[in-house]
């Protein structure tokens, strides 16, 4: 088919006096297709070619699903079409999804690059509600990157209070085997109560100060209304909820970490969108140069809670139960949670200790915690039958005494 350009030349040469043989000669084209171009008064519209079929088409209504449900990412989306057959590359499915995605302008902001070692960047992420010894309780995400390789960490929670963000640091730590010389935080009430222009001026949450002071990095306050000074880590937020979390089955806290667990292992594995390298490359080899846990002893965190002692002689943390000595059945005890485990105190004895189980729905009992129980229960028992509470008591029947007048009155007649 023709241009513009082309249909308008041939018009205007016949239009010069030249016949169909010359212009065909002038042009190259066949003198058929001169007359025909000729002949037309208006240059038509070009034919749309089918769409030719694609190995996606099978699988785009179940794509097309998945993003009207939730921001998925594509990468995502590529693996659960991979399970359900698709053989093709994941590029067609990116190209595919950047399409029919709704597009969101974002303003423009200018990038920061820190050099190995010097910054990690720490933020909270709410995912949703969980059910937790039969109430509903908000699910949490913590998260951390390293400026630098990117490497990422992350762990889900039931809490965002001071100890547990203290508890995902040291998590967190051990995971990267060590930490950086500065940690970025927003305006964390966990971490700052009060804030000053300059952030090492700033009045923080004690038990977060003596956790930096205890390792020595320097904690950074990004700049209010400013969540892109924290760019790295807001953009881990929304990939973990988008590319681990929606959809996924978990039948406890643990559970849902050890997911975790893996799905780090393949992210860190993978190029990043922005280094265009792998994390694990960047951050292997003490590239990464961070200072190392070994020079310090490690912080302990206790977390203090209360619960109140069954009948049966139980207390319930996180879904499971932990047995507890008898005589303290129906008392106020305060947990002491620490490392994995938690101890018991009652009016500031110490009664008892257990390691913290993992899943839920499941049940810790110490013999010890109820001997001599039974046999005082049938101590009880047996006073009870030995003297019986009587409800009512009846007494024997009296008979009147009478003076012996009255029968004689009986015997002469009656009464008048």
């Amino acid at each position: 088919m023709l241009k513009m350009e082309e249909w308008l030349l041939i018009r205007d040469l016949y239009s010069q006096g030249l016949n169909i043989s010359e212009i065909s000669e002038r042009t190259g084209y066949d003198r058929k297709t001169v007359r025909k171009y000729l002949q037309l008064k208006t240059l038509p519209e070009p034919q749309k070619r089918p769409p030719r079929p694609s190995k996606l088409d099978p699988y785009k209504p179940y794509l097309l699903e998945k993003i009207n449900e939730k921001h998925y990412t594509a990468a995502r989306l590529f693996r659960e079409i991979q399970k359900m057959g698709f053989d093709g590359g994941e590029t067609i499915v990116k190209d595919f999804v950047r399409t029919v995605r709704p597009k969101q302008g974002v303003p423009a902001v200018l990038r920061y690059e820190t050099k190995p070692g010097v910054q990690a960047q720490v933020d909270w992420g709410e995912l949703g509600t969980v059910e937790v010894d039969g109430k509903l309780k908000k699910l949490f995400c913590f998260s951390m990157i390293l400026g630098y390789s990117r490497m990422r960490y992350v762990e889900c929670t039931l809490s965002i209070d001071t100890f547990t963000l203290i508890q995902c640091h040291l998590n967190a730590f051990q995971y990267f085997g060590g930490c950086t010389q500065e940690i970025l935080y927003d305006n964390m009430k966990q971490v700052v109560i009060k804030r000053a222009m300059k952030s090492s001026d700033s009045e923080w949450n004690s038990q977060y100060e003596d956790f930096f002071k205890h390792y020595g990095f320097i904690p950074r306050l990004c700049r209010p209304y400013r969540p892109q000074t924290k760019g790295k880590i807001e953009n881990t937020i929304g990939y973990v909820k988008r590319d681990f979390f929606l959809g996924r089955e978990f039948s406890s806290l643990e559970s849902l970490n050890n997911q975790a667990l893996e799905w780090l292992k393949r992210v860190n594995s993978s190029i990043h969108g922005t280094t265009h390298e792998i994390p694990l490359e960047r951050f292997k080899n003490e590239k990464e140069k961070l200072n190392l846990l070994n020079q310090v002893p490690r912080y302990k965190v206790v977390k203090t809670e209360t619960r109140k002692i069954s009948r049966d002689c139980y207390i319930s943390y996180l879904g499971n139960k932990y047995s507890v000595p008898y005589k303290f059945a129906g008392r106020t005890a305060k947990l002491q949670i620490f490392e994995g485990k938690f101890e018991v105190y009652v009016d500031y004895e110490k009664v008892c200790e257990h390691e913290i189980l993992p899943g839920n729905c499941r049940v810790t009992r110490k013999k010890e915690h109820f001997k001599g129980l039974l046999s005082e229960i049938l101590n009880e028992n047996s006073k009870c039958k030995k003297s019986p509470h009587i409800l009512l008591k009846f007494s024997g029947l009296e008979v009147e005494k009478r003076s012996l007048d009255v029968y004689e009155t009986f015997s002469d007649g009656g009464l008048e």
